[in-house]
């Protein structure tokens, strides 16, 4: 059986498959086209995932939509899914719903509570779940303007960064203030244990479009100038105020219990599900690393298999490397047409030797190898790679590659077997979507990585799932003693992360990486 899903219309869509009960493939349109239009139909990806997993259009069984889909778009959209797989049914699956689907039967859990939040998704911005089994039903629901995500996004706006775009930054930002206004947020979120937050619209002013929309008496409270934006000084306990106050509701939210999952946009805050997986309230804790839009489409196909069609329960999902891969041919290709000169590795270990010595040499290297992965962060494929033992990683990869602010680190790659040497990081390190701690014995090699009080952003690398990159970071080990690396995203200007050959050239000639390997085949500078 064979199942298309699309989500994130409107914004960030993208395209999972499934096959059998197994995820085959999971493309985002932005990646592949480097563009997205919303409200239409991410063809390219759709496209690709049909690619990657052999299926014609004319074997797709069901396509399942997760919403919004937009104003008046429906008609056309199903008019064109018609059209691209006339024999699939097609499913509509609400977009929390997705959020919902895409944490629980993505996860090893029997039975679990189920968390999403996200800023707005067709009205419902968080919701509690129980699931056992195949069953998946909805709790309690929060409803705008009740929104965590929200009141996040308004902090962002306030810091001076993009609402909607980059709160990520306003969470690294927080590892060094203080929370000392943990209480205001607190209070605009009315928090009270056991009861749902209700949004104290007194201190948003609708009439104010800058700056988060805050209004006199946020302000007095802060006990800033009214109206302007918050003072340099400020933003860093400002971001940890907000960070510390939606942290405590979450965790009152989600109680105690044997299982937890997690999904929807406020997902991708490391910082939060490390406070779950530490809280001690829950045994275990997953996280749906692609928790945002685009993760509403494995949500879809997940739902759709067990809801709709009424399949068993199919296997976790154990890997998001879902993405294309090129062959040596192709990357060849691309790389005579572009009149390049490259050294072509013989083998996978030459490779690796290669890699190996470009690093010791306190080299930058861009790492493009297998099948991209899916959602925004690298997890050994697409990845910009250098070493913990070379002092100047941190300025050459924040500040003359990535050109971003300095508290915003970089991760350490380590290998499964290992990486407790080195971190203390729980099981949602896998996929990076979670902050560890550094050992104490090895704080000063990790400390360019340190967020703050010990934390890092810790990637623990399995055998099975990476191979070739765990080979690598074993390699770097014997040859230095630290089998580590600092890894981050291989994307410039917040492009998306790198897809085909051609992408990875065109970053590697417009930044400071010393030294790319793409599949097979170097290139230097």
């Amino acid at each position: 059986m064979i199942i298309l899903g699309i989500g994130g219309i409107l914004n960030d869509p993208a395209v999972a498959l499934l096959k059998d009960g197994a995820l085959a493939a999971a493309v985002e349109q932005k990646k592949v086209a480097r563009t997205a239009r919303a409200g239409e139909l991410p063809e390219e990806a759709i496209a690709e995932c049909l690619r990657i997993a052999g299926v014609k259009p004319e074997q797709v069984e069901c396509t399942a939509l997760a919403r919004p889909l937009g104003s008046g778009a429906e008609t056309a959209l199903h008019l064109n899914l018609r059209a691209l797989f006339p024999n699939a049914q097609l499913v509509v699956v609400d977009h929390h719903t997705a959020h919902a689907a895409s944490a629980y039967y993505a996860s090893p859990f029997a039975s679990a509570t189920v968390l999403t939040f996200d800023r707005l998704g067709d009205l419902r911005c968080g919701a509690i779940w129980q699931a056992e089994g195949t069953d998946l039903r909805v709790e309690r629901e929060l409803y705008y303007p009740d929104s965590l995500g929200d009141l996040y996004g308004r902090v962002t706006a306030l810091l001076g960064f993009h609402q909607g775009a980059d709160e990520h930054k306003v969470q690294w930002l927080s590892c060094g203030g203080t929370d000392r206004f943990a209480p205001v947020f607190l209070d605009i979120l009315q928090h009270a244990p056991g009861r749902l937050p209700r949004v104290d619209r007194s201190y948003y002013d609708n009439q104010r479009l800058s700056n988060g929309g805050f209004s006199a008496k946020f302000y007095e409270r802060l006990e800033l100038a009214d109206g302007g934006p918050a003072p340099a000084g400020l933003h860093a306990d400002i971001a940890a105020g907000v960070q510390k106050a939606v942290e405590t509701v979450v965790l009152d939210m989600a109680g105690r219990g044997e299982n937890l999952c997690l999904a929807g946009g406020l997902a991708f805050n490391a910082l939060l599900v490390a406070a779950l997986e530490r809280s001690g309230h829950w045994k275990q804790v997953f996280v749906q690393p692609a928790s945002g839009n685009t993760g509403t489409a494995i949500g879809a196909v997940y739902h759709a298999w067990h809801r709709t069609l009424r399949n068993p329960r199919c296997a976790p999902m154990h890997s998001l490397l879902l993405g294309p891969e090129y062959s040596p041919e192709s990357i060849k290709q691309v790389l005579e047409n572009c009149k390049l000169r490259f050294r072509y590795l013989l083998t996978t270990g030459e490779l690796i030797e290669r890699a190996v010595e470009e690093l010791n040499a306190d080299k930058i290297i861009a790492w493009m190898h297998g099948r991209m992965e899916f959602g925004p962060r690298a997890l050994g494929n697409r990845s910009i790679l250098a070493s913990p033992l070379n002092p100047y990683s941190t300025e050459n990869l924040n500040s003359f590659i990535k050109h971003r602010e300095p508290f915003r680190k970089f991760a350490c790659s380590a290998p499964a077997e290992i990486a407790g040497e080195y971190f203390e990081a729980g099981p949602n390190a896998r996929n990076l979507a979670t902050v560890g701690r550094v050992k104490p014995r090895h704080q000063k090699t990790f400390e360019p990585a340190v967020l703050g009080d010990g934390l890092v952003r810790v990637h623990v690398v399995h055998r099975e799932e990476n191979q070739v990159f765990w080979e690598l970071l074993h390699a770097f080990g014997r040859s230095t003693g630290v089998p580590v690396l600092f890894n981050t995203s291989f994307n410039l200007f917040s492009d998306p992360l790198v897809c085909s050959p051609r992408d990875a050239v065109r970053s590697f000639y417009s930044s400071g990486i010393d030294s790319l390997f793409v599949g097979l085949f170097q290139l230097q500078k």
